[in-house]
């Protein structure tokens, strides 16, 4: 029977759910899990190559429409499957994940470092979080979308709290 439907799996079509038209091919990040083969080309060249390897080339981080500061406390509707917070590598944003820390670890909470300028402050932030699963990434697009102006914030299935 599995392979009656094989063909059919084969045959799908992808959908696109979104494209910014800032979409680059995925190739190039791959290379590094090849050793064997020669590097691919990419058709389309924007800018130097990223390596998929290279920490630095996602610095700085910045989230335009965000800055450090006082979050009220609110409730919202819409249904998040896991916590996550928002921080950046401030003085406040640091003290905030020191206190917070067992907390966001037991709710099973995890961050994006919506701002760094340095490799330092990456590695600060991940010496902070003690474990906690952190990526940086600009969250400019997730701000607009919730109407958030500021962090760091915790931001669950209840609502918006600092």
């Amino acid at each position: 029977m599995s392979l009656v439907l094989l063909p059919t799996l084969a045959c799908a079509e992808v959908t696109v759910i979104y494209d910014s038209g800032a979409t680059q091919p995925l190739a190039p990040y791959l290379e590094i899990l090849d050793t064997t083969a020669p590097p691919i080309k990419p058709a389309l060249k924007r800018g130097p190559k990223l390596g998929a390897a290279d920490i630095n080339t996602l610095l700085p981080i910045h989230s335009p429409g965000l800055s450090p500061g006082p979050v009220t406390a609110r409730s919202h509707n819409r249904p998040f499957v896991r916590p996550f917070f928002l921080i950046g590598s401030d003085q406040t944003s640091k003290q905030w994940l020191i206190k917070h820390r067992d907390r966001l670890k037991k709710i099973g909470a995890t961050g994006m470092l919506v701002q760094a300028e340095t490799l330092a402050d990456l590695q600060t932030t991940a010496e902070l979080s003690g474990g906690l699963p952190i990526m940086p990434a600009s969250a400019s697009d997730i701000a607009a979308a919730l109407g958030i102006t500021h962090y760091p914030v915790l931001i669950t299935a209840q609502g918006f709290e600092q």
